[in-house]
């Protein structure tokens, strides 16, 4: 059994956010001591170690809490999962395509060659969208 100081240690959760967990769902309420403190089995440190891995990963929580959903029955096809994952792949390409545009136009940016703010083309970027050369 753990305290959840323990699991906290354990898992590197921070207190308040595994009390969030249970709140929203994703993690069993803890049995309670005579004391009322919250005392975790086992099972609920692999299933704190999951979501912060997938939490690590991007994952939003309805998509963690999906996958845990079909992590409870053996029985299921890893279609659903396969399709979570590919959803979520989707979307971190298209934050690192918009990044890659970003991180271009920053450059342009920086590439200033006015003397005084009076042609600063940083300051005419920032102030007039039609300067830069992608949508952001």
């Amino acid at each position: 059994m753990f305290s959840i100081g323990e699991l906290s240690k354990s898992s590197g959760v921070k207190v308040p956010t595994i009390r969030y967990y249970e709140q929203v769902g994703l993690l069993q309420p803890a049995d309670r001591s005579e004391g009322n403190q919250r005392r975790y089995e086992r099972d609920g440190l692999k299933r704190l170690v999951f979501i912060r891995h997938a939490r690590d990963l991007g994952f939003s929580l309805d998509d963690i809490r999906s996958l845990l959903t079909l992590s409870e029955d053996n029985s299921h096809s890893c279609t659903q999962a396969d399709e979570i994952v590919a959803r979520h792949l989707d979307d971190v390409r298209a934050r690192i395509a918009k990044l890659a545009r970003l991180e271009t136009e920053l450059v342009r940016m920086t590439q200033c060659e006015g003397h005084s703010v009076a042609d600063c083309e940083v300051i005419e970027s920032l102030a007039d969208h039609t300067h830069c050369l992608h949508e952001h």
